[in-house]
């Protein structure tokens, strides 16, 4: 299951002559400008830039908003080169903000300057987030805009998910300050409330069930018509060597930080742990702090499943850690606040978050003027202030394998998904486990097919699109491929260069393809001349080349729903659903997994272990690799496009492929003879 954060919504072609509106104020010459003279800062959607959307009205002058001005980070180069080169010894919440955070000179500069118009500030400890309360009319009138209301219609994404028609509001311009405040302002977030999301929800189809063997109505096949599609917490232990780290600790002392966009079902974990993945309940506790005021009610339709996932799995793996969970309004400014939040308490020692949007709708955004052009380092430096403060952090590398732009700008381009891209944070894969069953059609039980998956192999439903033709359910083979499109997210980005620790290391930036699909049907979109549609290929042949970028994902671990897990949620009811389901899956499970997997080796180590990526690239570049590369080529082992490479250590299907966690823990011990 992965959860898709969108800013703003999919970019209509209608936009595609439009370019970005606004400039970053670090760009504002100080030489030419006085410092009282107003310039435009980075900000996010603007009525010049929205298409077909309907404007029905000016946003009246007293509806509530929140506002985040995300400062400028000082001291950046120094703190990315430290986080990137693999740090040992971390600095508290109070040294990052006195060395890394804005000035309190600046920042009172900014709360005295909104305080002008009776907006009130909370400043973030870490001195990077600055979050206002206001109305329209008073950020209308201090940030020199006009806000207007829009309606958004609803939208079907290729993934066959809907994003509902929103009324919202928007500014019609990008946002003014005087230069001596917007120089040290990043970024402008929240002048708008649209908050869409898109699911990649992944779960198994229910047009067949399982001849392989009779089983009770007790068992995973009664729940999913599958052998094995029922794992639990307890499963991931087992099956990524963390078995011997586990029985030496259940992660007490660690605190476990899950960010999410969606209201968690208060008590649901509790019981998933104590009726169905025997995980003691006691002796922790589950912690809720609504950011910005939260993300509302509990509900199927928002995405609280997901929330409910990522504190079940991830607290089921450390069954002695404490949990805080930062939820968040699925918008702009929520979901970077939530990260600042965690990091400026600096009490989760490790963190995870399963919503995300692919880098070609980012920069679609971006191009068209709905987006901030700092959108993303404004995360990155959420990211680089937990790096240094030794704070873990992961997030899901995407459900559509390569191709990340499917569900939100409607592109087939090969893409990643982003915040994973970030360099400053581990991007978590997905595999399929080995299995194997035979298949008769629900609707003709006479139709048959077998499905064999001999060993864990990089996660794409190509391997289904054959069987699914055989039994029926799809009429052809490329009707069959275009209706299976998913697989874990991975590739290369188009923003980021390849950072330090992922240099040198066999693989990267070099890899093997299987051609399954060819984009086509090449449109105008965000500015860019990008694929909307595929061929498909039914005898597809192996490939190669290089890429270039930050290479995604950093590892991997199972998430396809035909292997997946169970999960609990109050929200399955919302639509009739049992509450109990099985064939779950989807790369945001790893992502809380391996937080998860942090607390316990924490505790085991003695002391935060930080950021993995500079250490797990070393560790599976040594003579005693903690990871199992997939490394074979070819149609047995991609993500829909990207495959193996025999003899690599990196192949951006799986990253560096499934790793022994325990074995790990010790490269982390290790790293204390440096500290």
């Amino acid at each position: 299951m992965k959860r898709r954060f969108l800013r703003g919504w999919r970019v209509p072609v209608a936009l595609s002559a439009l370019v970005l509106v606004g400039v970053p104020a670090a760009n504002a010459s100080a030489g030419t400008t006085s410092p009282n003279s107003l310039v435009p800062v980075a900000t996010g959607l603007n009525t010049q830039a929205l298409g077909s959307v309907q404007v029905f009205g000016s946003t009246p002058s007293n509806t509530p908003e929140t506002v985040s001005f995300v400062m400028r980070m000082r001291n950046e180069s120094t703190a990315s080169w430290y986080v990137t080169h693999g740090l040992r010894h971390f600095i508290s919440a109070a040294q990052f903000a006195q060395y890394f955070g804005q000035t309190p000179e600046h920042l009172n500069q900014l709360v005295h300057y909104l305080a002008r118009f009776g907006i009130s500030t909370q400043v973030y400890s870490d001195g990077l987030d600055v979050v206002a309360s206001g109305t329209a009319g008073q950020f209308d009138a201090a940030l020199s805009v006009s806000q207007e209301n829009v309606r958004v219609p609803s939208q079907t994404t290729k993934s066959g998910e809907t994003i509902p028609a929103q009324d919202v509001h928007v500014n019609s311009s990008d946002p003014l300050l005087p230069d001596y405040l917007a120089q040290n302002v990043l970024a402008v977030l929240g002048l708008t409330n649209y908050g869409p999301f898109t699911t990649n929800q992944a779960h198994v189809l229910t047009t067949f069930k399982s001849t392989t063997k009779a089983l009770d109505a007790s068992s995973c096949a009664a729940l999913t018509g599958l052998p094995s599609a029922c794992n639990l917490p307890s499963d991931f232990v087992a099956n990524y060597g963390l078995s011997k780290v586990a029985s030496a600790t259940t992660g007490a002392g660690s605190t476990i930080g899950i960010v999410t966009l969606a209201a968690l079902n208060v008590g649901a974990p509790e019981t998933f742990w104590s009726q169905y993945a025997n995980v003691p309940t006691t002796g922790r506790t589950v912690t809720v702090q609504n950011v910005d005021g939260g993300p509302g009610a509990p509900s199927q339709a928002s995405g609280s499943t997901e929330t409910d996932l990522d504190v079940e799995q991830s607290g089921g793996v450390a069954p002695g850690a404490n949990i805080i969970v930062y939820q968040a309004p699925n918008t702009d400014y929520g979901f970077a606040d939530a990260f600042f939040t965690a990091a400026s308490q600096n009490v989760a020692d490790s963190v995870s978050a399963s919503w995300g949007q692919s880098e070609t709708s980012v920069m679609a955004t971006i191009n068209s003027g709905l987006e901030s052009p700092q959108y993303l380092q404004a995360f990155d430096e959420a990211f680089l202030e937990m790096g240094v403060q030794g704070q873990s952090a992961f997030v899901s590398a995407g459900d559509n394998g390569a191709y990340d732009a499917l569900p939100d700008a409607g592109t087939t381009n090969l893409a990643v998904d982003t915040p994973a891209s970030s360099p400053y944070i581990t991007a978590a894969g997905g595999t399929t486990l080995a299995w194997s069953a035979q298949f008769s059609s629900v609707a003709n039980p006479s139709l048959t097919a077998n499905v064999s998956v001999p060993s864990e192999r990089a996660w794409g439903w190509d391997y289904l699109w054959a069987p699914f033709v055989q039994l029926g359910i799809f009429p052809d083979y490329p009707t069959s491929a275009l209706n299976q499109l998913a697989g874990g997210g991975g590739g290369y980005s188009s923003v980021y260069e390849t950072p330090a620790y992922q240099r040198g290391v066999s693989g990267v930036n070099s890899f093997t393809a299987v051609n399954n699909l060819t984009p086509s049907q090449f449109q105008t979109v965000g500015g860019m001349t990008l694929p909307t549609g595929f061929v498909v290929n039914p005898s597809p042949t192996v490939t190669s080349g290089a890429g270039t970028g930050r290479n995604v994902p950093d590892l991997s671990a199972d998430a396809d729903p035909y292997t997946g897990y169970l999960e609990y949620s109050p929200s399955f009811g919302d639509t009739g659903g049992t509450l109990l389901q099985g064939g779950w899956g989807g790369t945001s499970f790893v992502a809380p997994q391996l937080n998860g997997s942090t607390a316990l080796i924490d505790a085991y180590v003695g002391h935060r272990v930080g950021f993995w990526n500079p250490t797990i690239y070393a560790a599976a570049s040594s003579h005693w690799s903690p990871f199992t590369p997939l490394s074979t080529s070819g149609p047995s082992n991609d993500n829909l496009y990207y495959s193996g490479t025999p003899g690599t250590v990196y192949n951006p299907a799986t990253g560096l492929g499934t790793p022994n966690l325990s074995a790990l823990a010790q490269f982390f011990r290790f790293n204390d003879s440096e500290r």
